[in-house]
């Protein structure tokens, strides 16, 4: 089987109940950015810090969930769906992280060691990801889970800079104002 089928020449492709729309459907946009976000989570790894490693992976995964869910306007009780579960366990591995860092005293400039950097900007591209998620929301009928994950994954991101960048002992910025 070859990786291309031209179906989508024409701008138009399939969602999961196999109507078809256009690819710049709020839908396919919602997506599509989620898919962003996992390409970027995916440079980042490996950190070089085994549990961060391991969060990385699994966020991937609930990732691959998350476009599933935004691809089924319909979706069945089997059908893969965002759950709450997956958003606390984000929950428990920030707090976890938590204890190892010192409050924060200022918004922080995203950067630091290269991991570090990746991590914010994967979190930046979680943002937008969140911003076509509640746009679609405002059109259709959506989980209300995979916006509700997208926001913590973000302070997820935001946390997990942090702690890579204090164990490569690059201190943080703040901006200038």
């Amino acid at each position: 089987m070859t990786i291309y089928t031209g179906r989508g020449d024409e701008g138009q492709t399939d969602l999961r109940t196999m109507d078809r729309v256009s690819k710049a459907n709020p839908r396919i946009e919602a997506y599509g950015t989620v898919d962003e976000v996992n390409a970027t989570v995916g440079r980042v790894r490996p950190t070089g810090h085994e549990d961060v490693d391991e969060q990385l992976r699994a966020i991937q995964n609930h990732l691959h969930v998350v476009q599933a869910d935004l691809a089924n306007p319909e979706p069945d009780e089997d059908d893969p769906q965002m759950t709450n579960e997956r958003v606390e366990r984000l929950e428990e591995w920030m707090d976890a992280h938590d204890e190892e860092l010192d409050p924060l005293q200022s918004f922080i400039l995203p950067g630091g060691s290269d991991s570090g950097a990746r991590l914010h900007h994967a979190r930046a591209v979680c943002r937008r990801a969140e911003r076509r998620a509640v746009a679609l929301a405002g059109e259709e009928a959506i989980n209300e889970q995979t916006v509700t994950y997208l926001n913590r994954l973000s302070d997820a991101l935001f946390t997990l800079a942090r702690v890579v960048n204090q164990r490569d002992g690059v201190s943080e910025e703040a901006p200038d104002y």
